[in-house]
């Protein structure tokens, strides 16, 4: 249907598809198969609950969301991913930059490690978890956050300041 409107992008495995509809990590690397052999491009979310947070699992658990997408994508040119932490999406929460950078800088080096340099360097990672006026441009002068995906704030005036976020790497 996406591809029949003409909208290129798609967003899989976000966190309340997960939940609330089971969507297992496997579930959602079939997915993220089919819609990039449909010809879409693919927001692929990542992210841990606070109780994996909490319990040290943080980088273990998008380590094994990024394995189970790996082992079913060969072709990494139309695949962002967008580091979520499930604990911070609509709750006000954010992870602190140092936070975010860590897993963004995780996920990179496990891409370096099972897939190749070039993946690792090239595929953006985008920070999806309550970003504001206030946090952005913190958050996007991290070395490996690549942008944002942008929930509710979008709908706000500040959004503008979120967008112009986008230049502090520039």
């Amino acid at each position: 249907m996406l591809v029949d409107l003409g909208i290129p992008w798609v967003i899989l495995g976000h966190s309340e598809r997960r939940l609330l509809l089971k969507e297992s990590n496997e579930f959602v690397a079939e997915k993220v198969a089919y819609a990039l052999s449909q010809g879409l491009k693919v927001i692929v979310c990542i992210g841990e609950t606070l109780e994996q947070r909490e319990s040290g699992q943080a980088l273990i658990v998008v380590a094994e969301q990024l394995k189970a997408i790996s082992g079913k994508v060969s072709d990494w040119g139309n695949i962002v991913l967008a580091y979520e932490p499930v604990w911070a999406i609509g709750t006000g929460k954010v992870a602190t930059p140092a936070q975010a950078q860590e897993v963004h800088a995780d996920l990179r080096k496990w891409l370096k490690s099972h897939i190749n340099p070039k993946v690792a360097e090239t595929v953006r990672i985008i920070y999806g978890g309550s970003v504001t006026s206030a946090n952005c441009i913190e958050l996007a002068g991290q070395p490996d956050v690549d942008g944002f995906l942008v929930g509710g704030a979008s709908l706000k005036p500040e959004f503008i300041d979120i967008l112009k976020a986008s230049l502090v790497k520039k």
